[in-house]
């Protein structure tokens, strides 16, 4: 390979070319290795800091609207039950006017005392309420009040009915018997008027009861119409008579007839105060009772709807700024990645180039980059020295063959070249120690380019999903953080392998596999991960026991496995046996037809019905201020129903213990979830912070 070719190689790579002519890259070569390294790091860890104190300050603010939209709604329960219980209250009133009973006025106080406790109680409470508990207090007790009044007239209404109308209706009944003992003959003159008069009492009778009990208009006319014929036929009676018991009795008739009349006008006015006693009083009352509850309910679906819109406004300012941050930081993250990249790249494939022209037999091209400070610089100065010491060689070969033609200084000479040759021989080795170097070196630079470039397609995924028409959920923003820092990992360790393969000049290999589906069996798995716990277990007081059958075999994914147990059993050291606490924890495993069941057991605190319910939710978790992300079980949920295709039932009693019961199938049914972390050839199950009690 002659030097022109190689220059023509170079030019012909655009991306070379322009990192050559850039000042940019040249001033990041003055800078070590592993600094450019570390930078990518920071710059990875300060977008994940930056995204997650955003995220957090909007989900205060989103906590907060929420708050007050629960709050409405408590509040709203309350006025509903207000209003059901004085519309039922009314009701009430109306069964006991028209048919008095001591169980429904027994009800009417109970429930009356049930308004007035929700009212001093519950409304006075509730702080959106209790600025308005003073007018809704006084519309109610007006309208119980009214029901004191109704109460009084009630029992006047009856007093006068019983005294005032059934009492002269005895009487006058009595008369009337006491007039037919007294006439003796059917013929007599007086028999036609007692019978007109007796017909019209009568009637009296049933249209007095009729207008007591339904209030009729047509029987309070009926019943006073008749009650004037039995006053106009008295005198006629008067006239007819024949002896003097007539006569006194009929006398008496006339008197109870007008005390008749007397009582069923005043029944009359009493009833329609009555009326309109209830009309005023009662239901225009529980109306303005009503109105007052309708007002109320208005300012708060105001303020609900005030605190959506906040949520919502939030949501969308998260959204945009998180957009915002994640393009920004992706740009400058890519940009420094391909300076990076090209100041390590660019050299390497330089030294590359030389040593295949110098193992080609071209020793006249100089090997590029040695003037630099850098450990890429170092080995191009190495390398350019074994080019050195290989034309050193090449002379000393040719001084060798010319020395044979001079006797006196061969012997001489010859040990000189077998010296230049036994350096030649060792820079050689180390030449294709360099080139081996080199190749490694290629790998884990290509891999973070690959990473470079496949977190810029998630970004602009992300960018999809928030412009599109369904609302960024707080999963999707978590998801794009945890990518961001999964790949600020693997650049780091990539490129660090790189800084340290060029540091060290020795060959580093790292076995790393993914979770990948294969058959494995239930007991070995379990004792594995078991094993690589035992350092969390030297530092608690907790026994670890295992109950898994051997030759129990599973056709899954044997790296979720070990992120369950692993994630359950972290939950329960950091939970159920907080701050030291002693206890047990036992694993157990039994086939059941095509499933197996696996219970993970403690003795620890427990949890209560509240925290049972949340277990699983994404974000719960009950040591928020401590550090808490509230994601451990959430992602252990998934991983059992959706990656293995099966379910998972959790049963705890505080200060008694927590019991997960997962029941999944031996063929897993699920694929691959974004759950899903590496594992390496030892089987070092990964591990996540269970945050969620």
């Amino acid at each position: 390979m002659n030097p022109t070719a190689s220059r023509q190689d170079d030019s012909s790579d655009p991306g070379v070319s322009l990192a050559s002519r850039s000042g940019i890259v040249r001033l990041v070569r003055a800078v070590p290795i592993r600094w450019r390294i570390l930078s990518i790091a920071l710059l990875n860890s300060l977008v994940v800091l930056i995204l997650a104190s955003l995220i957090w300050s909007g989900a205060r603010v989103l906590n907060s609207a929420w708050d007050d939209v629960r709050q409405v709604r408590e509040s709203d329960q309350i006025l509903a039950l207000l209003e059901s219980e004085t519309s039922r209250l009314q009701n009430l009133i109306h069964r006991y006017i028209n048919q008095p009973s001591p169980d429904l006025f027994a009800e009417i106080l109970l429930l009356r005392e049930s308004v007035l406790g929700s009212l001093s109680n519950r409304a006075a409470n509730d702080p959106i309420l209790s600025g308005s508990v003073a007018e809704l207090e006084r519309v109610t007790e007006r309208f119980l009040n009214g029901f004191g009044d109704l109460r009084a007239l009630q029992s006047k209404i009856r007093d006068t009915y019983e005294n005032r109308v059934q009492g002269p209706a005895r009487d006058i009944a009595a008369l009337y018997s006491v007039i037919e003992g007294a006439t003796g003959r059917r013929d007599a003159p007086i028999w036609p008027a007692l019978g007109r008069s007796r017909e019209a009492f009568t009637a009296m009778l049933v249209a007095a009861n009729s207008y007591y009990l339904s209030l009729s208009k047509q029987a309070a006319e009926d019943a006073r119409r008749n009650t004037e014929t039995i006053e106009r036929t008295v005198p006629v009676m008067i006239g007819y008579a024949d002896n003097d018991l007539q006569r006194m009795a009929l006398e008496k008739l006339k008197q109870r007839a007008a005390a008749l009349s007397d009582g069923l006008h005043d029944l009359s006015e009493q009833l329609a105060s009555r009326s309109d006693l209830l009309r005023h009083s009662i239901d225009a009352s529980q109306a303005a009772t009503i109105g007052a509850i309708d007002a109320l309910s208005v300012q708060m679906r105001q303020r609900e709807q005030k605190a959506q819109q906040t949520f919502a406004r939030t949501l969308t300012s998260i959204s945009r700024k998180v957009l915002w941050i994640a393009l920004i930081f992706i740009g400058v993250i890519l940009i420094a990645s391909t300076i990076i990249a090209f100041s390590i790249r660019k050299p390497l494939h330089q030294i590359l180039s030389a040593m295949r022209a110098i193992t080609s037999g071209d020793y006249d091209r100089r090997v590029a980059g040695t003037e630099a400070r850098d450990e890429v610089g170092a080995m191009a100065r190495a390398v350019e020295v074994f080019r050195e010491n290989a034309i050193d060689k090449r002379r000393a070969e040719d001084d060798l063959r010319a020395s044979k033609e001079k006797a006196e200084s061969a012997l001489l000479e010859l040990n000189t070249a077998q010296q230049n040759l036994i350096d030649a021989e060792r820079l050689a080795a180390l030449g294709g120690l360099v080139a081996g170097v080199a190749h490694e070196v290629n790998n884990p630079i290509g891999i973070s380019l690959t990473v470079a470039s496949s977190f810029a397609r998630k970004a602009t995924l992300f960018e999809a999903d928030l412009k599109g028409e369904t609302p960024l959920r707080r999963s999707q923003l978590e998801e794009f953080v945890r990518a961001s820092r999964d790949a600020a990992h693997q650049l780091v360790g990539n490129l660090q392998r790189a800084a340290e393969l060029i540091q060290s000049f020795k060959q580093v290999a790292v076995d790393r596999s993914h979770a990948e589906r294969r058959p494995f069996d239930l007991h070995e798995a379990t004792e594995q991960i078991v094993a690589s716990l035992k350092p969390v277990l030297k530092r608690a007081p907790i026994e670890l026991l295992i109950d898994v059958p051997d030759g129990l075999v599973i056709n899954g994914y044997p790296g979720s496995y070990g992120q369950i147990l692993t994630n359950l059993f972290l939950n329960a050291v950091n939970h159920a046996f907080a701050n030291g606490r002693a206890g047990s924890i036992t694993i157990t495993a039994r086939p059941r037809g095509d499933d197996v069941e696996i219970v993970f057991a403690d003795n620890g605190a427990g949890m209560t019905p509240d925290v049972q319910r949340q277990a699983f939710d994404p974000f719960f978790t009950t040591r928020r201020t401590e550090g808490g992300t509230g994601l451990g079980l959430h992602i252990v949920y998934n991983l059992v129903t959706q990656q293995l295709g099966g379910r998972m039932m959790l049963e705890s009693r505080l200060g008694q213990g927590t019991t997960f019961r997962i029941i999944m199938p031996r063929t897993a049914t699920g694929g691959p979830t974004d759950a899903d972390t590496p594992i390496d050839g030892n089987l070092q199950w990964p591990t996540r912070t269970i945050s969620s009690s």
